[in-house]
């Protein structure tokens, strides 16, 4: 594989480089390098919103790449909204999910093994509405205590946010045990999948979550681009995270109606490129297994 990335030419020091970071961004392939410098070389206009073949071209690539991306997790159609980033993509399940919460629902439950971006915007939603965050245990084999899981998540639960993948541990937890926890007591679960994604097979249908949060610059595609996948009626339900632009279908002076999924959370110019390399990596994972 390593002929496929064009960095690994590169010399350190006079030496051939030994890149080990791969859980903080991966190296990029030259496919998804010419993909994007394809893009802006024959290819640039913004989207959905041109009645001209370029535009029209760009848009089919931008559709078409989440797509492909949807088919590396298992998504359905228009059940991949495309972000800056996994951190983003969680933000926007924190500020968008509230407003489907059940009454007398005032509990989040996380691990204690969560990245700080699947930590503090939880934080921050639980400030704002005056809920409680309860936290599974980490046992001393770096394995989460799933007796204290059957324990935490209960009828109070709003939520459950868990990461697939641990960024700095590599445990992977049984999040389809998780989600099944959740979905038992009524509660919505979110993945944190930025590590899992790149390194293994994840189906969002057998893992059976609500939302999985993913970015492309680990899994050997371009940064600020990433991905959430959220099940649809649940995004069709959910009110926008950001508003203008191609997020809207019809404005007046006095009110605005909401674009078609996944329009509806993608707000302004997105990253037309970095969309387009997103769905050539996920093309080239599939491809390499």
């Amino acid at each position: 594989l390593k002929k496929d990335f064009p960095i690994f030419k590169v010399k350190m020091s006079g030496k051939p480089l030994v890149y080990l970071d791969n859980a903080a961004t991966t190296q990029k392939p030259k496919v998804v390098i010419d993909a994007i410098t394809h893009y802006y070389e024959t290819q640039n206009a913004n989207i959905h919103r041109g009645v001209y073949p370029l535009s029209e071209k760009a848009t089919e690539l931008f559709e078409e790449a989440h797509a492909k991306v949807g088919s590396l997790i298992g998504a359905q159609q228009n059940e991949i909204v495309f972000t800056r980033n996994a951190t983003e993509s969680l933000n926007l399940v924190a500020y968008a999910l509230p407003s489907l919460f059940g009454r007398g629902r005032d509990e989040i439950v996380l691990t204690e093994m969560e990245h700080h971006s699947n930590m503090v915007p939880w934080q921050q939603l639980a400030k704002r509405r005056k809920m409680k965050l309860r936290y599974i245990p980490m046992k001393e084999d770096f394995t989460l205590d799933y007796g204290d899981a059957i324990e935490k998540i209960s009828d109070k639960t709003a939520v459950v946010s868990l990461g697939h993948v641990s960024n700095a541990l590599g445990t992977i937890h049984d999040a389809k045990r998780l989600t099944a926890l959740a979905r038992a007591n009524g509660a919505f679960s979110v993945v944190d999948g930025a590590q899992s994604v790149p390194h293994m097979e994840v189906d969002v249908k057998d893992i059976g979550c609500d939302f999985l949060a993913f970015s492309g610059h680990k899994m050997a595609g371009p940064t600020g681009i990433g991905g959430l996948y959220g099940r649809r009626e649940l995004l069709e339900s959910m009110d926008p995270f950001n508003f203008g632009g191609d997020m809207i279908r019809k404005v007046t002076y006095g009110d605005a109606e909401w674009n078609r999924l996944p329009m509806k959370f993608e707000a302004g110019t997105p990253d037309i490129s970095g969309g387009i390399g997103f769905g050539v990596a996920a093309d080239y994972l599939k491809k390499v297994g």
